[in-house]
């Protein structure tokens, strides 16, 4: 037990270097994100320039030689802890045409409730980097399925913050008070309950309904139990309730939306957005070809006129004035930024190709064919394994980007799917499942639509050994309503 709490103390004292930390934010951008955080830079930093065609075309060789003698004259001059750049091969890929493509999507989710943390008015930077990462931690269904010792993690490798698990909760209850109702709730249990107290404090009603309202979230808070059983007669007896009363709160509770951010476009315009693919796979001379959208991005270089402004003060020689030296310093602080900024940008560019050429790899079916049902099981460490990089470092690669495929517009997180095995002991990727069962409800007869437990029947047929629970949970991620529901009157 006394190990035990040693590895934690010493996980949350772990700190990351400048250089790592803006490794990480970059590797979360998306091709776009990327291009403005790159002007971003340039009109941060006046050492940084973008290259033009002739000094693309520049020797590289004296280039180089001429950065190492600047490295050198500066430590040399400033008297302090020499500054190590890194060497690494300019894996600059080949020239790679810029792909825009018009995708209809619905306002986000993300969208809304930043909007609303804006209302917040939070004091500190702290504070508003611990908002945003709890509220980008919500899925598409506006649950927050992150532990929030994970989120703990994120904000200290991302951010570099240690935040106390009590300041995460915290900020988690003030964000389930946005709209919709129901948003940031861990399970459906508090998703409903949030959404009985909406109700209570935010709407009115009639004083019998908002008795029934009241009565519900006792139910719901206290005796979920027994009402996911439908144990109606139990709960009668506890809260003495008459059947028709039963019968109403019943009804307010499946009033309820399960999935409150699910039918977030409904009641929202349909927006047409450009995204910007990251990666470009294309199958030419049976082959699979992939490569990395450009973008905007320019080629980035350190400037010539600092360059000429330090020859000029190594040239002058001799005691140096405290005004100048406090310039040279001030270069030098520019220099190492812009060296670490175009480095990182390097280490992304082939962070994303080691891990897309991965991804390829294991989904090659899926890229030549298109099909769903050739899609293999792909897990985060999967793809960690054949990089050597670590599961983290996939997880950013993977959010918030697409991919170009003769088949459409993908997220690259559309290609990562957990395994089961088939009846002949294969794995098969969930997927692949729920292709199967999409195909299923679409061919069935909407007059006798399928229940859950025939579609479980039809997909054993099919190889496929599931039970009812996890076809109905197959179904709703598919958001695909019950059979009731999908009957055509």
């Amino acid at each position: 037990m006394a190990g035990q709490k040693l590895g934690l103390k010493q996980k949350m004292q772990f700190k990351l270097s400048p250089q790592q930390i803006q490794l990480m934010k970059l590797l979360q951008l998306s091709v776009a994100d990327l291009s403005q955080r790159v002007q971003e830079e340039l009109e941060s930093n006046p050492v940084l320039e973008e290259s033009n065609y002739e000094d693309k075309d520049a020797p590289q060789e004296e280039n180089s030689t001429e950065e190492v003698e600047y490295d050198d004259y500066l430590n040399e001059y400033l008297e302090d802890d020499p500054v190590t750049y890194r060497q690494a091969a300019d894996n600059s890929t080949r020239e790679e045409e810029e792909r825009q493509m018009p995708i209809a999507l619905k306002e986000s989710l993300f969208d809304r409730l930043r909007l609303q943390l804006v209302e917040l008015d939070l004091p500190t930077e702290e504070d508003r980097l611990v908002a945003a990462q709890v509220v980008g931690s919500i899925d598409e269904d506006g649950y927050i399925r992150r532990d929030l010792l994970a989120i703990q993690d994120d904000l200290l490798f991302m951010h570099n913050l240690d935040v106390p698990k009590e300041k995460i909760a915290k900020m988690l209850t003030a964000i389930q008070a946005f709209e919709p109702p129901g948003v940031g709730a861990r399970d459906l249990q508090e998703c409903l309950l949030l959404q009985l107290k909406y109700k209570l404090k935010n709407e009115e009603s009639a004083p019998q309904i908002r008795r029934y309202w009241k009565t519900a979230m006792l139910i719901v808070r206290d005796r979920f139990d027994l009402f996911s059983k439908r144990n109606f007669d139990k709960l009668m007896e506890e809260y003495d309730l008459e059947k028709a009363d039963m019968r109403q709160v019943i009804e307010e509770i499946t009033k309820l939306n399960p999935k409150p951010a699910a039918t977030l476009g409904e009641v929202q315009s349909t927006v047409q957005l450009t995204i910007t693919p990251d990666f470009i796979v294309r199958e030419k001379d049976g082959e699979l070809m992939l490569s990395l959208t450009k973008g905007n991005l320019p080629e980035l270089h350190i400037s010539d006129h600092y360059r000429e402004l330090l020859k000029s003060h190594k040239k002058a020689g001799g005691k140096k004035a405290r005004k100048e030296k406090e310039t040279v310093q001030f270069i030098k602080q520019k220099i190492d930024s812009a060296q670490w900024f175009i480095e990182a940008i390097k280490q992304r560019q082939q962070t994303l190709q080691n891990t897309m050429e991965a991804i390829i790899s294991i989904q090659a079916e899926y890229f030549r064919s298109g099909d769903e049902k050739k899609m293999a099981p792909m897990k985060l460490k999967d793809i960690a394994a054949l990089t050597g990089l670590d599961e983290s470092t996939i997880s950013r690669v993977a959010n918030s980007k697409f991919v170009l495929t003769e088949y459409g517009t993908k997220p690259l997180k559309y290609f990562f799917s957990e395994s089961m095995q088939n009846v002949e002991g294969e794995d098969v990727s969930t997927t692949e499942i729920k292709s199967a069962l999409r195909d299923l409800i679409q061919e069935e007869n909407k007059q006798k639509p399928l229940s859950d437990e025939k579609l479980k029947d039809l997909l054993q047929e099919k190889g496929y050994n599931l039970a009812r629970r996890t076809v109905a949970k197959y179904r709703e991620q598919l958001n695909i309503p019950v059979a009731r529901l999908r009957k055509n009157v």
